[in-house]
């Protein structure tokens, strides 16, 4: 699948099906502190992600 990060801004092709939360282990990033969007549909941590997806994964960002 390719997965698009951002902060910082990088691609990376990995292998699936693989759950978003199992792809976050892999990519070091805690579940927690990140959304996977899968087009324009954010994905739950214990959804399958498949070859064929595009994903995008940005940080959480809170503020007051």
């Amino acid at each position: 699948m390719h997965v698009q990060l951002n902060h910082p801004s990088r691609s990376v092709e990995i292998k699936g099906p693989k759950r978003a939360k199992d792809l976050l282990r892999e990519l070091d990033l805690l579940a927690e502190a990140h959304l996977v969007i899968r087009g324009d549909e954010l994905v739950t941590e214990d959804e399958m992600l498949s070859d064929k997806d595009q994903i995008e994964i940005r940080p959480v960002i809170s503020g007051g």
